[in-house]
């Protein structure tokens, strides 16, 4: 009997293993395209000389990373005809040491890449300084983690757009507008569940332009859609402000854009 179980177990395990088929997915792939990462920073009491932008292509689906996008030219010039060439250090990385950024000017981003011509336009946006942290235990889902605000006055006469960054083991963002809170002092939030005393937290605020805020508002609704299923809606094309002027078709992703920023460095008590 035992010998008879033993031939039908191995029977039944070679019927397995002899119905087992390599499934290939064929998916679809769409020609490559430019992927542009061109946000000029420039801290306050420096002189934001040294500016970097990185250059790379769409992968397929099961590559994880972007190719580097190699041999361009790339150059941002003023609206008083100051030019800026921007040259390759790294494959995909360009970089250029005598930036002169001014506030309120208009600068232009011109990038030629396999014999197509990018363009973007953008004002360099002022930021108000950071004032002071304060430190509470009211943060987190049970009221008792530590929370941190970081307080800045908001001019009342413009507009304002400002991105939030906090560096504390990883980076987050926040976006935020003024219209609820024009012309007050007011502050930007942050809580994490792991602080704890002796922490370093780093703050800091970027101006940033009315534009480049929608387009943020557009990629972070989109990242909490659609985790619904299979069957839910597919995120539409979010596309920057960069145009491929040879081939409209052919357009680019990303965004150029200029802000002043200000940090704050706070430990926590």
């Amino acid at each position: 009997m035992r010998t008879l179980l033993n031939l039908f177990l191995s029977t039944i395990l070679i019927f397995l293993f002899s119905c087992e088929e390599v499934v290939e997915v064929d998916l679809q792939e769409s020609e490559p395209r430019l992927v542009v990462e061109a946000s000029i920073i420039w801290e306050k009491e420096t002189s934001g000389n040294n500016q970097i932008i990185i250059l790379s292509t769409t992968a397929s689906f099961f590559n994880s990373e972007n190719p580097p996008a190699e041999g361009a030219l790339v150059i941002v010039s003023s609206s008083i005809e100051e030019v800026y060439e921007f040259s390759e250090v790294a494959p995909g990385v360009y970089e250029n040491n005598n930036f002169k950024p001014e506030i309120d000017e208009t600068y232009t981003l011109s990038i030629n890449y396999n014999n197509e011509i990018y363009t973007a336009s953008e004002k360099m946006i002022s930021v108000v300084d950071l004032e002071n942290v304060e430190q509470s235990l009211n943060g987190g889902f049970g009221g008792d983690d530590i929370e941190l605000k970081a307080y800045y006055s908001d001019p009342s006469e413009v507009e304002n757009f400002y991105l939030f960054k906090f560096f504390f083991d990883d980076s987050s963002l926040q976006i935020y507008n003024d219209e609820f809170t024009n012309g007050n002092r007011t502050f930007a939030y942050f809580s994490d569940e792991d602080l704890k005393t002796g922490d370093q937290v780093n703050f800091q605020i970027q101006g940033i332009s009315e534009r480049f805020y929608e387009y943020l508002y557009i990629l972070s609704s989109q990242a909490g859609e659609n985790n619904g299923g299979p069957f839910q809606t597919q995120p539409t094309t979010v596309r920057g402000n960069i145009i491929n002027t040879t081939n409209a078709e052919n357009f680019a992703f990303g965004y150029f854009r200029l802000s002043q920023s200000d940090t704050l460095i706070y430990e926590v008590d």
